[in-house]
């Protein structure tokens, strides 16, 4: 035991100095680990006038990187394949950046510079390299699109943090901003959140938020933020309360988010169900990081016990993660494309009153990329489908609707499925009338992402009964 415990914190000691290397407040940056042929980062040390067949390779090899990260990938400007920060001088770094925005172009991409540091900075010669996110919708999809479930004790301010991103203003301090996304009167009595709900979270393809509340172009519907956005984040509110802790891991493994966001209140600490909810997550392998909030209620003293807790929370045994507080813009960005290791938890403290950190949080999903690869998206496409149903519904003019999660292979407009099994093992034929994604409708639903399904002609009692007793599951028809 007292082995493990000391190459843990070896582990996270060279963990913290890698991503803490060359922070905003060093004139100066460590070199990177070599680069690697798969994933969706690329290092060039310069792109100045390539030939006609040098900048069809490179448009190529943008394809490659950008298909590995699901349509996002992080260019390294002025860095060697081994790692080693060169740098370029002013002139060299604008015409690499031309040089990339126009491989971008080529493929109907977009680019956004996320950081630049200092390598060296001699007077005579001063050089710089460059990180920039180079973004492509899918052709198959209208946006990127990402799911991510929120986590924590009660009165944790979760559902506040959320009106606060998905409104775009901030809370009066007596919760207002969580008035909207409360689904039962109860709710809005107690302030506690007792079941699943939905919030959309857009970014365009400059990283600019798209929320209901816009201010320049008023309120927009879902359908006007799934239109604008480049990239889309369904944000998954979970009860925090002890005794709905069943409907928070029903959530949990209904929806398969791809990552989840633990919040804790700095006034209370580590309490409640906090530690239940991050060893579900862990439980099914569900990527989390951590939201301090709360951080104007509480003096310097109670933040710190708050996060002396919380980092030996991380680093014990049970789970064996590496905290990184994220202090700044660039702290957001780094925990960001690191977060594909696993063993990295970020944690932002942040305020939805004062908005004091909100920056950084929204910074981090921006950049923060799918988690599962290529390979294995298509290998589940391949499969047959299943459909795991959650929920059941009974819409005007339309008729038996049910909401859910597509576990593997693909389900289009009109596709006939099996519906079962029942309490005595039969299926029973149906067929997809209509489909529903983002509250906008859609013609088909791939692995992984949540949608709702019209059924033709099924009763819904006889739905309603089997979902009771048993998972629902929609099964394409194996010849």
């Amino acid at each position: 035991m007292e082995v493990d415990k000391q190459k843990l914190d070896l582990e996270s000691k060279s963990a913290v100095e890698t991503l803490t290397a060359g922070s905003a407040d060093d004139s100066r940056m460590d070199n990177l680990p070599p680069e690697v042929e798969e994933g969706n980062i690329e290092y060039k040390l310069k792109l100045i006038n390539p030939s006609a067949c040098r900048f069809e390779h490179l448009v190529t090899q943008m394809k490659w990187r950008l298909r590995e990260g699901h349509g996002e990938a992080i260019y390294e400007i002025g860095v060697e394949d081994s790692g080693l920060l060169a740098g370029l001088n002013d002139v060299d770094l604008q015409a690499s950046l031309h040089t990339l925005r126009r491989m971008a172009q080529k493929l109907g991409a977009t680019i956004t510079i996320l950081r630049q540091r200092v390598v060296s900075d001699c007077q005579v010669d001063k050089k710089t390299a460059c990180e920039v996110l180079v973004r492509k919708v899918p052709d198959d999809q209208p946006f990127i699109d990402l799911k991510l479930a929120v986590l924590g004790n009660v009165d944790g301010g979760k559902s506040t943090l959320l009106g606060v991103l998905t409104q775009g203003e901030l809370d009066n301090g007596r919760g207002r901003a969580r008035l909207n996304l409360f689904r039962h009167l109860h709710e809005i009595q107690s302030g506690r959140t007792s079941s699943i709900s939905h919030e959309m979270l857009g970014f365009n393809s400059e990283g600019e938020v798209i929320t209901s509340g816009d201010t320049q172009k008023g309120c927009l519907t879902a359908e006007e933020i799934c239109s604008n956005a480049s990239k889309l984040i369904t944000l998954i509110d979970l009860a925090g309360h002890q005794k709905y802790i069943k409907t928070t891991i029903c959530g949990l493994t209904g929806y398969s988010p791809d990552f989840a966001m633990l919040v804790i209140s700095a006034n209370t600490g580590i309490a409640g169900t906090t530690k239940e909810h991050l060893g579900v997550a862990m439980a099914l392998h569900v990527p989390i990081f951590v939201v301090v909030t709360k951080i104007d209620m509480c003096s310097n003293s109670m933040l710190l016990r708050c996060m002396t807790q919380l980092h030996q929370l991380l680093t014990g045994l049970g789970c064996k993660k590496v905290p990184y507080d994220v202090q700044c813009i660039d702290d957001a960005v780094t925990a960001a494309v690191n977060f594909n290791q696993g063993s990295i938890c970020p944690i932002f403290q942040v305020s939805s009153v004062t908005g004091e950190n909100l920056d950084m949080l929204k910074k981090f999903l921006h950049v923060v990329p799918p988690l599962h690869t290529t390979h294995e998206q298509e290998k589940l496409i391949q499969e047959h489908a299943e459909f795991q149903i959650d929920e059941v519904f009974n819409v005007p003019h339309v008729g038996t609707v049910v909401g859910g999660s597509l576990l593997r292979g693909i389900v289009r407009e009109h596709d006939e499925l099996l519906l079962g099994p029942s309490e005595n093992g039969n299926f029973k034929m149906v067929e997809i009338t209509s489909i529903h994604r983002n509250r906008s409708p859609c013609r088909i639903v791939r692995p992984g992402q949540a949608a709702s399904l019209s059924l033709k002609e099924i009763d819904r009692s006889v739905l309603r009964k089997v979902r009771l007793l048993i998972n629902l599951i929609l099964q394409r028809i194996s010849f």
